[in-house]
């Protein structure tokens, strides 16, 4: 496990550096009051997420939570990504299982992706997936995603970044609101 995670740790440098100039780094704890801020520009501006969560920072740290990662320019953070292992009641996973017939627990689940309003357009947010791409594949595991149905930019999107649509699901959510979601796996390696 010591030595997935150094070359995960590699990976994640290395992929700070190289991009379309969009500067991308692992999220710290200090970054969670700005994080936090800019969520709450993004719910303001989209509805999402769709449910503010009572605890924002813990929402953006979920359980099973493998790493997370910010883009940042000229010191105020745009963008960020989280990357956690499935979770009871996640949909893709169990869906990519039923497709591929390799175990779900081979899966990394990207979450948490959001890009504030103002640097939408310059690739932050294919930025931050491709970095939450390359550690879960450092770590032998394979990206998954869900998105809610009525999402429409979100799943035009992940389809232009050549993901693989998996199918629709129920999920059941806080209040027990029944919600419709799109899943996604990541696109085979090159």
């Amino acid at each position: 496990m010591a030595d997935l995670e150094e070359r995960a740790n590699v990976v994640a440098s290395g992929a700070r550096q190289t991009g379309a100039g969009v500067p991308v780094r692992r999220r710290r704890v200090p970054d969670l009051a700005e994080c936090v801020r800019l969520l709450g520009d993004v719910h303001a501006t989209d509805g999402y997420p769709s449910d503010w969560p009572d605890r924002p920072a813990a929402w953006l740290t979920p359980e099973g939570l493998l790493a997370a990662w910010v883009a940042e320019a000229d010191g105020r953070i745009l963008g960020h990504v989280a990357l956690s292992r499935s979770a009871p009641g996640d949909a893709a996973p169990g869906l990519w299982s039923r497709r591929t017939g390799a175990r779900p627990e081979l899966t990394a689940v990207v979450n948490r992706l959001y890009v504030a309003p103002a640097a939408r357009g310059r690739g932050v947010g294919a930025r931050l997936l491709a970095n939450a791409l390359t550690h879960a594949r450092a770590l032998g595991l394979h990206p998954v995603l869900d998105v809610l149905a009525t999402d429409a930019a979100a799943v035009a999107c992940y389809r232009r970044l050549g993901w693989t649509w998996l199918g629709s699901a129920d999920q059941q959510w806080g209040g027990g609101r029944t919600v419709v979601v799109h899943c996604f796996a990541a696109p085979r390696e090159p």
